[in-house]
């Protein structure tokens, strides 16, 4: 298949890459210097040009607290770029796909949040990716949106993607106790991602390693138990000592209705993915 893959630059898109290209796909990999998708006309020149059978939309503004004093560039890669690209996707007539985030709930499900459950973001950054899915759907019916969480993986900057290097150098490191999510590994993302622009359905999917969830302190102790670092490095602390700008979920964990009825198999125990992502 031939396929786009937008924010080339970022975690997920190289994990996309590098899975897609394993199977045989051709590749139209696109850093944000290659393509803004929050310009409208270049995008629609874009994908003309390029006649891609899909699009696979890894490209957003992720920068959580970030996105509280900068709304409108949130906005812009979130929202906007999404419909740019389900725009001129339905003009060339190939499937798309686009990343949401479990950043739409606002965390008083104590439970799995399915796509039952109606979306309440609380954070700027949720509200940009809600508008983005809306988008999606009113703009292309045949729009794919994938919510995940707590991703990591090869080449990410974030704090779950870190841990190891930061363990392996001795340092002391505190996380979260009182936050719950699904760690997703990128590479498992990557590969049902791939999975489900092939089963072509429109849906909103939730994508996540299997499990009950965790908290990043469970994370951590895990992370130490499979990488055989000091656990003693590992301090809990409560969200409300970070006193960061946004505010996040309580608890986030996501859980798919319609993946198994599609004939998915669940992703791995995040816990075997951990292991796997130690292993490079």
């Amino acid at each position: 298949m031939r396929i786009l893959i937008t924010g080339a630059n970022g975690m997920v898109a190289k994990a996309t890459i590098k899975y897609c290209e394993s199977v045989g796909d051709e590749v139209i990999a696109a850093t944000r210097h290659d393509l803004d998708i929050g310009d409208r006309d270049a995008v629609s020149d874009f994908l003309v040009g390029r006649r891609p059978e899909a699009v696979l939309n890894c490209a957003a503004y992720t920068d959580v607290d970030g996105a509280e004093a900068d709304g409108s560039g949130a906005y812009d890669s979130n929202a906007k770029g999404v419909e740019n690209l389900a725009a001129a996707s339905r003009h060339v007539n190939c499937r798309f796909l686009t990343i949401s985030t479990d950043y739409v709930f606002d965390g008083e499900n104590p439970g799995f949040y399915t796509q039952r459950d109606t979306p309440n973001p609380i954070s700027e950054y949720g509200r940009t990716k809600l508008e983005g899915e809306i988008a999606a759907r009113s703009t292309y019916a045949r729009s794919i949106i994938v919510r995940s969480g707590w991703i990591y993986g090869e080449g990410g900057t974030n704090f779950l993607s870190v841990m190891p290097r930061l363990l392996a150098e001795g340092k002391p490191i505190t996380a979260i106790s009182d936050s719950y999510g699904t760690p997703t590994f990128a590479g498992d993302l990557a590969r049902r991602m791939r999975e489900l622009i092939a089963l072509d359905l429109p849906c909103i999917f939730h994508v996540t390693n299997s499990g009950p969830g965790t908290c990043y302190f469970g994370f951590a102790e895990k992370l130490c138990e499979i990488g055989g670092f000091d656990k003693k490095l590992v301090t809990p602390v409560s969200k409300d000592t970070l006193q960061r700008p946004a505010p996040r979920p309580v608890s986030s964990k996501l859980a798919c209705l319609f993946s198994e009825p599609f004939g998915l198999e669940p992703l791995p125990d995040w816990s075997d993915a951990i292991e796997r992502f130690l292993k490079g």
